[in-house]
């Protein structure tokens, strides 16, 4: 099972692209609404609205040994909010400990680096958050677009979502159904 957490605030298509494609590739995926209110909607940093599967305090964290693959979705606020969460801060805890891979694309690449864990690993971000990969001894990856190093996938932007999506599904599924996804949207 794969989360992808969403809080209020978060970037719509970097949370729905990569969703499209590692569903297409048949992943069991479940988005986690983060934050204090009982319910499931959450609303994008452009006034989209998504209800999301579970709310974070629905994970059960004694059932996680199922979990393949954790992704933060960027925009500013939501992963502002995504940091507050101590969910999201377990879970990454988790990931690492047990080598589960995280993709985190615009803003969200920070969050990883303010818990210490992108010491020497090859990152990007978004350029007015890239200053937390430094800070954080990442080594910092301008010109690439999406990065693949160890257990962390990082992406720059919203522009290059679907290229991160399908970087997620090569992690998990590899390189043919990546190529054959990229190939059925005409990527």
């Amino acid at each position: 099972m794969i989360y992808v957490f969403l809080a209020d605030g978060f970037e719509e298509v970097e949370a729905i692209a990569p969703i499209d494609m590692l569903r297409r590739a048949d992943c069991d995926v479940i988005t986690v609404k983060v934050g204090e209110t009982p319910y499931l909607a959450v609303c994008g940093s452009h006034d989209i609205k998504i209800t999301a599967d579970i709310n974070e305090r629905d994970i059960d964290l004694e059932k996680l040994p199922g979990l393949e693959m954790l992704v933060l979705p960027g925009g500013g606020a939501g992963v502002e909010n995504l940091y507050k969460s101590e969910t999201v801060k377990e879970l990454i805890d988790y990931c690492v400990a047990n080598k589960i891979p995280i993709g985190a694309v615009c803003a969200a690449p920070s969050i990883p680096a303010r818990l210490g864990y992108l010491k020497n690993i090859r990152a990007t971000a978004y350029p007015t958050f890239r200053h937390y990969l430094t800070e954080g001894v990442a080594i910092l990856e301008e010109k690439e677009k999406v990065i693949t190093d160890g257990i962390f996938t990082t992406a720059a932007a919203a522009g290059v979502s679907i290229g991160f999506g399908l970087e997620l599904v090569r992690v998990l599924k590899g390189e043919e159904v990546s190529k054959k996804i990229a190939g059925q949207i005409l990527f």
